[in-house]
């Protein structure tokens, strides 16, 4: 049985809305509808989605937080609201915004009484805290204040909490959000090699979508409460056509013949001393291989393709109908 299971997973609300002068009429929305998921132990996943997509309410749903209003869910094996504490046990939460800390205390001391909280014996609490000290540079705030903390500081802090109790899932919402450069790379490397590891299943939630291409094998991307693509990075590029693309420096001007077998040109710029062509069958090697036989090639450089503009058109295109 998968880690993390759903079917027809729905979470609605009630909206009352005035009409007229006095009366007030009820709407119910679906924040999440008939969403599926499977997701085996030692997988890294990203769930992202527009604001107001279903995101958190998905994450709260898996959490014990919110109950389903129609659907089945079950995480490591267990009823989430029904078995809340058992499940407590079993999974480490992370939400960018709030803190499992507490605010006028050591970070020290709270880990200390987190290990009483779940209960954790002293030698692998101990071996836990050592191994994320090391990895996340934890040691000159340790005996600061909670409240003293840099954002940064305090989301290494929070990551560290979640996981003393050794979870076999960490949720993570948002958890770079508000970061500077280094704090991020700094959460990054910890999580991928935490993920690589095996030992945790991760589910990240992000609008940083830096963080879903370093961490995250598998993509699910909800939208309007429901899934819209689950998969991995390379499929979401392969179903909306995106392509890899190679800029060559040329010694003479392109003198605009058809491109290579297997590519397109995007551009002709510099006095058409600089082209970009677009990848279709052939790969990059390829077609460096045939510019360098003309002899004109000087500089080439191979781009990715940019995954914010391939979510943004997901996003774009028409809300399914919610027949």
């Amino acid at each position: 049985m998968a880690l993390i299971e759903t079917h027809g997973l729905r979470k609605d609300f009630v909206v009352r809305r005035k009409v007229g002068r006095l009366r007030r009429q009820r709407h119910v929305t679906a924040a999440v509808h008939d969403v599926d998921l499977a997701i085996e132990a030692g997988e890294m996943v990203g769930y992202i989605g527009p604001n107001g997509a279903g995101k958190s309410t998905t994450l709260k749903m898996l959490t014990g937080v919110l109950s389903p209003s129609a659907g089945e869910v079950r995480v490591c094996g267990l009823r989430p609201v029904a078995q809340r504490t058992r499940l407590a046990l079993r999974i480490g939460v992370v939400f960018g915004q709030r803190s499992q800390l507490w605010w006028d205390l050591p970070l020290a001391e709270s880990f200390r009484l987190l290990r009483h909280v779940y209960r954790v014996p002293a030698a692998d609490h101990a071996a836990r805290l050592r191994r994320c000290r090391r990895l996340l540079e934890l040691d000159e705030f340790l005996d600061t204040p909670v409240r003293q903390l840099s954002l940064g500081q305090r989301m290494r802090g929070e990551i560290t909490a979640a996981l003393l109790h050794a979870p076999r899932i960490l949720f993570l919402d948002e958890p770079t959000i508000g970061l500077d450069v280094v704090s991020k790379q700094s959460v990054r490397a910890f999580l991928a090699e935490l993920g690589e590891a095996g030992d945790t299943t991760l589910m990240l939630t992000t609008h940083d979508l830096a963080d879903i291409e370093r961490l995250c094998r598998r993509l699910v991307v909800i939208d309007h409460g429901r899934v819209v693509h689950d998969g991995t990075l390379g499929e979401l590029h392969a179903r909306y056509s995106s392509r890899r693309r190679v800029v060559a420096e040329l010694d003479v001007p392109w003198n605009g013949a058809a491109a290579p077998s297997g590519t397109s040109i995007e551009a002709v710029e510099a006095d058409a001393h600089r082209v970009t062509f677009a990848l279709h069958s052939a790969t990059a090697g390829e077609l460096i291989a045939s510019l360098a036989a003309s002899g004109a090639l000087r500089d080439v450089s191979v781009l990715e393709p940019d995954i914010e503009d391939v979510v943004a058109r997901l996003y774009a295109a028409p809300e399914p109908s919610r027949g």
